[in-house]
């Protein structure tokens, strides 16, 4: 149903709309078809899912009632706080991988095949020829998994023993952070891990406020300002925290990560005492303290906190190509009971003829041979060792070896931006004043313009606080029609982003060894060497570290005052009246200031320039400008300020206290009356930050896009940065136009603005995450089918959840390959979700790359990956699967014509070791040397990235590839047979002799013929092969006539079969390079 172009059908019901995707699925026929293609797995799957349900019945999330280090009051039975990552345990673990390799159609008719052994009527040669090669199989996997499942084992045993500092009425204990409950008070130090969601209680730092690092939570490498709660900050020692009788009513646990809503009561006091509880009050698991020691109070633990409801379990994958030759066995079973039927048939149905097909069906078993496992798997595995031993990959680790190929079919490609993109380096590149602009090279003059407007009014005799402003106090006084000059613009300027922030110095304390020491602090206050900048946005930082670098140095701030410093080393103090946050809403952040020494006050502001416009005094450049910088890939802010008098301030406080009390409206009414004062601002100059990209991230994304792959860019950070990135790293190109979503709540919004966008022709999308949850509540099949014509989308604001969402949606709707990149803990369950997961080693820690498919250290190695490796690797699997049914198909073959000809008799034509010599010794190294083979040099498959296309259609493996290889095994098996039966003369020995003989050496002309590009151990694999034949031809009495082998009549005959059945083929391939060559053979000629 395609979405109206008009505002009509809006009365429809609701529930038409939200059915609308499933209902295309709902109607398919289900019949017994549908039965024997699958259905019945899918109705196993659905029953074990609901014993499964049955068994662990969900408990319902509830809000809770938290006393203070009392976790025996808890009314609820909360769950263990341990971390657990395994697959299995020690019971489930044999039957769980047993079930994941015989769900597999091929595994399971081998079990089948090998059971019937056992039955004496039905028994076909050896049994070591049947379980031999079954039991290999499963031995290999099952060490495999157990190597997996203990590694699993082992780091969650190393994070559950992490020891923490727990409060009690008795003093502080050592506890596990697996034994950790609702309701403990624990006490967490520096640079250690948050073992539980927890509400921050009190902190060693005096402003009551500290650091947390949140990049395995959200991916966001800032840190993150955290404030106690004022009750128990407040409390004059640790020990007090026992003294009083308080709770925590937190609400139920949820996915959002950037909300909380709670309440904070103290029982004790008259009266008491209620304090609200929102995100800056919370710690959730999985961050790490960044300053000061904590101390907080456990209300979710295990699976309820923030961190565990946004990972999704990790799930076995299996590649596309596994899935395509299960479906081709499937075929040859087919073919295998039909030609069993019809040799039955053909006997007139006499005798058991029950057990006779059964017999015929063992017989031709080999159509289905047991080592295209064997051989797929190994080859697997040495695709895997030649990634990592890829020099021009250095540090590429594969940590499932069981989907390379999967490298070489993708489609989508859907990445993270902080650290995946962007190394989250912010550089200042460019101040612009409206007449004058200053760049990178020119920053020296802003320098000396800081010094001298500092230096300048040498005679005052007050300090240097007062000659500091004296330019600006001059400039306000002569009134507009003066204009300033560039001295005392620059110095504002520079001034406006030294104030306009919520930036921290952070000095590391030396001698603090025996606590906080005043004399300690005294030492290393304002040394610059011993400082770093701290905030909740890179931009931020950089801006500070700039104005530092010009001469004005942020040297102090706690939450009522900041420092500066000049050139001339003199310090200067401002008290902060009023801050207002940057919000996704308004774009902006603001702060009001006193002057310390001349009492007067300012009011900063900066952010975008979309918000800012209106905001500001008229100009005629700001518009120009801001687009000239984003078309650079420069992150913009518009810095301005506003003069106020002590009277016109009393007046703003007085309304914005009465505002934050109101209970009704609370946020409108803060709104307008902050919105009062920002009005004829003046426009000081605008800045331009640059998010330095990682190494060679263009060409790449250049390259993956000739290669026919879709980026879409999901990213946790802002829209506008999101976008700015988008543009920097030529995700989206110049020309192209970007369609940004307007921010969506209803069903009838999100109809109009899908109608807006389907209307854009070739335009890349950007969306935000809430936006995009409502789109896919009402319109799923409309968005997903409009965002995949798009050539880029980027998704921002996107919680772990989400991204993981989108990836299923695309795997979904498009039924083609995705793979997931990024660097965090919050890209984990994307990269889980995907077809195919890469985790970089990057800034953000190894969580991403320890839970990915593939771990490489820098974005640009994707490029190589896939052009290179994931086009091999599914080239030479493809050819490896078919090349061994292949040698499957040709001696059924032979066993069909044999059985035709000796009256449809059940007796293999080959027996025992000659059988297992032909899937073995005397064929598998050539056959497996395949693995070896290329199509085209790695510098041209990175030259050309249009041949990837090819691939994604994938047609190394079709039908029609297939059935070419059943009609060359039919005419091979044929001619072989027929010519040892119409050239023997007396004995039926010389029958397998020739026969045999022939099929092992058309065998190693049929390798030399598909392979593309000769490496020298191919050579070696067909020689030693043949030798390996020749030389166990003595052993082989009980099979051939020794004396017959070593005469004349035997070579001939074995050389005219041999030339029938190959030279045909030889000339067919020749014919067809030289009037219809694949596209690579044109690029390597």
């Amino acid at each position: 149903m395609p979405l109206m172009m008009s505002e009509e059908g809006f009365e429809n019901d609701e529930s038409d709309y939200q059915t609308l995707p499933r209902a295309r699925v709902s109607h398919r026929q289900r019949g017994l078809g549908w039965f024997l293609l699958g259905g019945w797995k899918v109705l196993c799957g659905s029953c074990c899912d609901c014993l499964a349900r049955v068994c662990r019945r969900r408990k319902e999330l509830k809000a809770r009632t938290v006393w203070l280090g009392c976790p025996e009051k808890c009314e609820e039975k909360y769950p263990k706080n341990g971390i657990k990552n395994q697959k299995y345990n020690i019971f489930t673990f044999v039957p769980g991988v047993l079930y994941q390799q015989f769900k597999f159609f091929l595994n399971l008719y081998f079990l089948v095949v090998a059971c019937s052994q056992f039955v004496p009527s039905l028994k076909i040669g050896y049994l070591y020829t049947y379980w031999a090669p079954l039991g290999f199989v499963l031995t290999v996997t099952m060490v495999r998994e157990a190597v997996d499942e203990m590694r699993r084992y082992r780091r969650d045993k190393e994070m559950n023993s992490q020891l923490y500092s727990k409060l009690t009425v008795r003093g502080k204990i050592q506890v596990k952070s697996s034994d950790i409950q609702v309701g403990d008070m624990i006490i967490v130090e520096k640079n250690q891990r948050i073992p539980a969601d927890m509400i921050f209680l009190r902190t060693s730092e005096k402003n009551g406020s500290c650091f947390i690092r949140t990049d395995q939570l959200d991916g966001e490498t800032d840190w993150k300002l955290k404030v106690a709660v004022c009750c128990t900050q407040r409390l004059p020692a640790v020990g007090d925290l026992f003294s009083i009788s308080a709770y925590v009513y937190a609400q139920k646990p949820q996915l959002d990560i950037h909300s909380f809503e709670g309440n904070f009561t103290r029982e004790d006091a008259d009266p008491q005492i209620h304090e609200s509880l929102s995100i800056e009050n919370t710690l959730w698991a999985s961050t790490v303290v960044a300053s000061g020691t904590v101390i907080g109070v456990v209300i979710y633990t295990g699976k309820e906190t923030r961190s565990v409801l946004n990972t999704s379990s990790a799930k076995n994958k299996v590649g596309l190509l596994d899935l395509e030759l299960n479906r081709l066995t499937k075929a040859l079973f087919l073919a295998q009971v039909v030609l069993s039927v019809v040799m039955v048939a053909v006997q007139g149905f006499v005798g058991p003829w029950f057990r006779n097909l059964f017999r015929f069906v063992v017989l031709f078993s080999y159509i289905i041979p047991i080592s295209l496992r064997v051989n797929l798997d190994m080859g697997k595995s040495a695709y895997g060792w030649m990634i990592m031993k890829d020099e021009n990959i250095p540090g590429t680790v594969v940590r499932t070896s069981t989907i390379p190929e999967e490298l070489g079919r993708l489609v989508y490609l859907l990445t993270d931006k902080t650290g995946t993109l962007t190394q989250n380096e912010m550089v200042f590149k460019r101040l612009h004043l409206g007449t004058v602009s200053y760049g990178t090279d020119t920053m020296d003059e802003i320098q000396s313009h800081i010094a001298q407007s500092y230096a300048q009014p040498p005679s005052q005799p007050s300090n240097g606080s007062t000659s500091g402003t004296t330019p600006a106090r001059k400039t306000q006084s002569s009134g507009p029609k003066v204009r300033k000059s560039v001295r005392s613009r620059i110095h504002e300027a520079v001034k406006a982003m030294a104030l306009c922030h919520n930036v921290t110095p952070v000095y590391e304390s030396h001698a603090a060894v025996n606590g906080e020491t005043e004399s300690a602090e005294a030492d290393q206050d304002f040394s610059d060497d011993n400082r770093t900048y701290q905030a909740s946005s890179p931009d931020e930082v950089e801006l500070v570290r700039w104005t530092q670098s010009v001469g004005l140095t942020l040297v102090n701030r706690d939450l009522a005052s900041l420092q500066l410093r000049t050139p001339s080393g003199q310090i200067i103090s401002f008290h902060i009246l009023q801050i207002f946050p940057f919000t996704s809403e308004s774009k902006r952040m603001g702060i009001i200031v006193r002057e310390e020494s001349t009492g007067d006050i300012t009011f900063y502001m900066k952010g975008a320039d979309v918000a800012m416009a209106s905001i500001v005094q008229y100009n005629d450049w700001l518009e120009e400008e801001c687009g000239n910088m984003a078309r650079e890939g420069l992150r913009t802010l518009v810095v301005a300020k506003k003069s106020l008098s002590e009277e016109q301030y009393q007046d703003f406080e007085n309304r914005y206290s009465q505002a934050k009390l109101s209970l009704h409206d609370r946020g409108l009414k803060v709104a307008a009356v902050v919105e009062s004062l920002e009005r004829e601002m003046e426009l000081l100059c605008l800045t331009g930050v640059e998010d330095q990209l990682q190494a060679d991230v263009r060409p790449t994304l250049e390259l993956l896009r000739n290669a026919g792959i879709k980026i879409w860019m999901l990213t946790g950070d802002k829209l506008e940065t999101a976008t700015c990135i988008a543009k920097s790293s030529h995700l989206v190109s110049r020309t192209q136009d970007i369609h940004v979503f307007k921010p969506i709540s209803s069903r009838g919004e999100a109809h109009l603005e899908l109608n807006a966008f389907r209307r854009k022709h070739d335009c890349a999308l950007v969306i935000s995450g809430d936006s995009l949850e409502v789109c896919l509540r009402y319109y799923e099949h409309e968005f997903v089918e409009l965002a995949c014509q798009c050539p880029a989308v980027v998704c921002c604001r996107c919680s772990p959840t989400q991204k993981a969402q989108i990836v299923t949606l695309l795997k979904q709707h498009t039924a083609n390959r995705t793979c997931a990149i990024g660097d965090g803990g919050n890209d984990v369950s994307m990269i889980q979700a995907a077809d195919c997961g890469i985790g970089i080693e990057g800034k953000e820690g190894k969580q991403a790359s320890l839970a990915a498919d593939f771990s490489i250290t820098q974005f640009k190695h994707i490029g190589r990956l896939l052009m290179v490796h994931g086009r091999n690797s599914y080239k030479r699997s493809a050819a490896l699967g078919q090349f061994v049914m292949h040698r499957g198909m040709i001696i059924s073959t032979m066993q069909a014509v044999f059985s035709s000809v000796f009256y449809f008799a059940s007796v293999p034509l080959y027996q025992g070791f000659l059988m297992v010599g032909y899937a073995t010794m005397y064929t598998m190294f050539p056959v497996f040397s395949l693995v070896l083979d290329q199509d085209v040099k790695p510098e041209m498959a990175l030259l050309y990235p249009e041949l990837y296309k090819d691939l994604t259609k994938g047609r190394s493996l079709s039908f029609k590839t297939f059935l070419i290889w059943v009609l060359i095994s039919i005419y091979q098996g044929g001619i072989l047979m027929y010519g040892a039966l119409v050239l023997f003369e007396s004995e039926f020995v010389h029958v397998v002799a020739i026969s045999f003989t022939a099929l092992i050496i058309t065998e190693l002309l049929m390798v030399a013929l598909t392979i593309r590009t000769w490496h020298w151990l191919m050579v070696v694999a067909e020689f030693f092969s043949l030798g390996c034949y020749l030389a166990s031809l003595a052993f082989l009495n009980e099979y051939f006539d020794l004396s017959f082998i070593t005469t004349w009549p035997f070579l001939w005959k074995v050389s005219a079969i041999t030339l029938v059945s190959c030279l045909p083929l030889y000339i067919i391939k020749y014919l067809k390079r030289k009037f219809s060559p694949p596209s690579y053979s044109k690029l390597s000629s």
